[in-house]
């Protein structure tokens, strides 16, 4: 019989009990008879940074890999569905104040065709709609309220992401492992021994107890306890083209009635505002740069963004370590959730991120027949999908159409762009085919062409109204507007899908 592996997760919250969850599913933590035996060292003194969070559609093939029904975790963690993100005034140019960025759909295939052709004749200058809002399902499935369960007789699936809260997701998460076989240990950190060899030994305990380990997953947020500071796995930061360092965030009553089956993010004068419905309230959050606004300035701008200038709402301040690890599995040290990275919210990346840096390094152990063979390999992966996130992000800034403060002058202007990133605005205003070119770098994995046409026609990256020229396009918008139209009427409405869950 194969010696199970000890495997020592430090750091719970959502990373670190996800992480738990998925070695326990792959390598049978059950009773200890499989692969692998997980513990996860937890620090009843250190709380969790989540203040309550969107997803990526990526959470449900997680959700549905450990065979838990929305039934069985949305109503606990007060969740909601989620069919996208809608921006708000990053762009001050008419008809584009506004666009919703929609998960993908087994129906995209009969509308992005046409997207694509009207954003290239618009960007050669032919006055053809191209919103993208008038394309995509999701973007009518949020207008009216629905819900991405389709009727059954409805055979196209719909991509869809969750609004929940952090901290409850945290603790049903932790149970599920627990039921799996994984062992919580409460303790403190205090100090990580390094062998000769340079691999980590021990954990110990402020009571000088030692948690030995084969492997070990730094899931201790932002301080990086293991990669980081016993380690020294370098921080490679993105200050350079990712401004933002600081949130500020205050949870309020739902501020529209139904649920809201979408993420709002509204621009403000140096940062943007998230607005996350729960069904127990909606959270609020002020992301902004703190060398443009000061802390106390952005609290009180995101009071009167939410009419709670006079409230005895009490804000929570945050600081943002924005960047990298250089490799995210050092020795024999995995770093996921904060200890790995952060990626600012804007696109809700932060658990897709660790989903797929912890598939991959099952994925990586295993064809190494559980030996770091497959290290290098599974790093530059790991990387590269860091690096294509925040290119798509800084895309957000780099081509805002706002001119109002210094913050979003300064982000329009910024030349700290990647050779990815430059390649692809050169290609869309040099009128080149995106999807070639998006297939040619190989990040469609990250960002599909329909993502990056929708953020840059949704801005209006187009030339000037007066430079069109008028061509003819006879009833193809109409047809589309049926086509989304009647495909939404088989969808319920939210609300009506979150009281089935009860």
């Amino acid at each position: 019989m194969i010696e199970p592996i000890r495997i020592v997760v430090l750091g719970g919250g959502t990373a670190g009990w996800m992480t738990a969850n998925l070695l326990a599913h792959a390598w049978g933590a059950v009773k200890g008879n499989g692969r692998a035996q997980v513990a996860v060292v937890e620090s009843p003194d250190i709380g969790i940074i989540g203040v309550g969070e969107g997803s990526t559609p990526q959470l449900k093939a997680f959700f549905d890999r450990l065979g838990m029904a929305e039934r069985d975790w949305m109503p606990r963690c007060n969740a909601t569905y989620k069919t996208g993100i809608a921006f708000h005034g990053w762009s001050d140019r008419a008809g584009c104040e506004s666009y919703f960025h929609p998960f993908p759909t087994a129906l995209d295939v009969h509308s992005e065709d046409a997207f694509f052709t009207h954003c290239a004749a618009r960007r050669g200058g032919a006055d053809l709609p191209a919103h993208p809002d008038r394309f995509f399902l999701p973007a009518w499935l949020a207008l009216h309220g629905k819900g991405p369960h389709p009727a059954a007789n409805f055979p196209f699936d719909v991509s869809y992401g969750y609004h929940f809260d952090a901290h409850l997701v945290g603790g049903m998460l932790r149970d599920h492992a627990v039921s799996l076989g994984v062992e919580h240990i409460k303790a403190r950190v205090v100090q990580v021994h390094v062998a000769e060899d340079g691999n980590v030994a021990a954990l110990i305990t402020d009571q000088g107890e030692p948690i030995a380990s084969d492997v070990f997953i730094d899931s201790s947020g932002f301080r990086g306890v293991i990669a980081q500071q016993a380690l020294g796995v370098v921080f490679k930061p993105f200050a350079d083209n990712l401004f933002n360092d600081s949130a500020v965030v205050m949870p309020t009553p739902h501020a529209s009635d139904p649920i809201n089956p979408y993420t709002r993010a509204t621009a403000l004068s140096a940062g943007w505002c998230w607005d996350i419905p729960l069904t127990s309230r909606t959270g609020n959050g002020y992301v902004y740069a703190s060398g443009y606004v000061s802390p106390d300035a952005a609290e009180t701008e995101l009071r009167a963004h939410l009419g709670l200038l006079d409230s005895d709402v009490a804000a929570r301040h945050l600081q943002m370590k924005v960047g990298r690890v250089a490799d995210s599995w050092s020795a024999n040290c995995l770093a996921v959730g904060l200890a790995q990275g952060f990626l600012e919210p804007l696109e809700a990346t932060a658990l897709h991120l660790v989903q797929a840096t912890v598939e991959g390094f099952i994925a990586a152990f295993e064809q190494g027949d559980f030996t770091p063979r497959h290290r290098d390999g599974f790093n530059r992966m790991i990387a590269a999908r860091y690096e294509g996130v925040r290119d798509y992000i800084v895309c957000h800034y780099r081509m805002n159409q706002r001119h109002d403060t210094a913050y979003w002058r300064d982000n329009a202007a910024n030349s700290a762009l990647s050779d990815s990133l430059k390649s692809i605005l050169t290609c869309w205003f040099t009128g080149q085919d995106m999807v070639a070119e998006i297939a040619r770098q190989d990040i469609g994995g990250y960002y599909s062409a329909i993502s990056w046409h929708c953020l840059l026609a949704g801005y209006g990256s187009f030339p000037e109204d007066d430079r069109m020229r008028p061509v003819p396009i006879g009833n193809r918008m109409a047809i589309i507007d049926d086509f989304i139209a009647r495909c939404g009427m088989n969808f319920p409405t939210h609300q009506s899908m979150l009281a089935a869950l009860s």
